[in-house]
């Protein structure tokens, strides 16, 4: 007898409004109710609140829903201070004092740090700066709506692809907010808006720094309006009409200053949001390291020379490792520029073997980390061979620190320090910095 394939009938999501209680906060800020068991995550909710919900996704273990009413508030919510919060994608904690949201950050550290690297290190005071005014750079998103044919400008809304339309945001550097306005009136009379992409705001030390991405070629009028904008707001200019290209057309190169020394960067290139906690974190960093002249260090995922070439000013030499040749050139003309000559960089896989590396045949007393958010799992396995007594890994994804310190546990290194770094306030995201010491 044949059989047929019969497949299950998919349970309809029941999307009437339902009220819960709010018992925590996950990972990422949500609110995390439970129904028969089962979390039900909640954006913009918070703990001991009673809110009315309505569910967008139901899992067999887990549920989404859309926060519809706050029934009772908790005491520590707050009025948002950016009127486009509940819209904007880019902050999602505001709802909650900032002290708050440093204390959720710890725990989120510690909670993390406990559950997977099974640590408990008592967690050093959090590395904070300004709560607003703070970002050095931005994306500005740009679309013509197909109905109004009126050019957009601003930032994604939260989880979706459409834009809100922003001119002012509270938490960019004053600086750079002040461009958004008079930016967006001048693109609104250009030629061609179908064929904007973004714009790139980046605040350096020695000047403001404004990129546009543009598919079509600028009409001569409105690539000359855009020249006279950036000299009388003293800014430099750079156009980019292919996402590998970038010219510069008014202005200089911009450089930020960081423990005496100067680092050029082109607005392409990864530099820190937050210019003060990463100058806080610069500095300890090199403090956890317990430097001495005669250290040799090695900086992994090293870039420009954030941490590599303050460090190169205190001991007898450092080498930095970055997986892509264009920033270990840079890195490199960077340490030429500033007259140190006990800095090398150089190009590898990090990902990889590097037993054949002719820098990984020699021995170093401490090692820094800085790995993007999937972390150094690559490696870590490797450190212990390096004959280093100190690592200090810097992280902005606290789940990966805290998997990649189980090999350097393994390896015979102990947690001493860690804490965590506020460089993004008003949003869930947190870094950490973690020091591991081998007796």
């Amino acid at each position: 007898m044949a059989r047929f394939f019969q497949p299950k009938k998919k349970t309809q999501l029941n999307t009437k409004h339902q009220s819960v209680q709010v018992e925590k906060l996950d990972h990422h800020g949500a609110g995390i109710a439970y129904q028969n068991k089962k979390p039900v995550f909640i954006e913009g909710a918070l703990p001991g609140e009673q809110v009315l919900i309505q569910l967008v996704e139901s899992k067999s273990k887990f549920a989404r829903a859309n926060l519809i009413k706050i029934q009772k508030p908790s005491e520590q919510r707050i009025e948002p201070f950016c009127p486009h919060y509940n819209e904007c994608g880019g902050c999602n904690m505001q709802h909650l004092d900032i002290e708050n949201q440093r204390e959720y950050k710890q725990q989120t550290l510690s909670q993390l740090m406990r559950k997977f690297a099974g640590q408990t290190a008592e967690l050093d005071a959090p590395m904070t700066g300004e709560e607003r005014g703070y970002r050095r750079r931005a994306r500005i998103s740009l679309h013509v709506d197909k109905k109004s044919k009126q050019l957009q400008f601003g930032f994604r809304k939260k989880q979706s692809k459409e834009i809100v339309n922003v001119t002012h945001c509270p938490v960019l550097a004053p600086e750079l907010e002040q461009l958004m306005q008079p930016l967006y009136e001048l693109l609104k009379g250009f030629a061609h808006q179908d064929g904007l992409g973004h714009v790139e705001l980046v605040k350096a030390d020695n000047t403001r720094i404004i990129v546009l991405r543009h598919s079509k070629a600028l009409k001569n009028d409105d690539h000359k309006a855009l020249v006279e904008f950036a000299q009388s707001n003293q800014a430099s200019l750079y156009l980019m009409p292919k996402s590998e290209q970038l010219d510069l057309v008014e202005g200089e190169q911009g450089h930020y200053l960081e423990a005496g020394v100067t680092i050029p960067f082109e607005p392409n290139n990864f530099i820190q949001v937050n210019q003060q906690v990463n100058a806080s974190m610069v500095k300890q960093a090199m403090e956890w390291l317990k430097l001495e002249e005669n250290d040799r260090v090695l900086d992994l995922f090293c870039g420009l020379g954030n941490f590599s070439l303050p460090i190169a000013k205190q001991v007898q030499s450092v080498v930095g490792v970055e997986g892509v040749d264009a920033m270990v050139d840079k890195a490199t003309a960077n340490a030429k520029l500033n007259n140190l000559s006990n800095a090398q960089f150089y190009q590898a896989n990090l990902e990889d073997d590097i037993s054949g590396q002719l820098w990984a045949s020699e021995k170093f007393d401490k090692v820094l980390l800085d790995p993007a958010r999937a972390g150094a799992s690559g490696i870590v396995e490797q450190l212990s061979g390096l004959g280093t007594v100190r690592i200090v890994y810097v992280s902005c994804n606290p789940a990966t620190l805290a998997r990649d310190s189980q090999s350097l546990l393994s390896q015979g290194f102990k947690l001493q320090k860690l804490g965590m770094l506020d460089m993004f306030p008003h949003t869930s995201h947190l870094e950490s910095m973690a020091l591991f010491v081998k007796d």
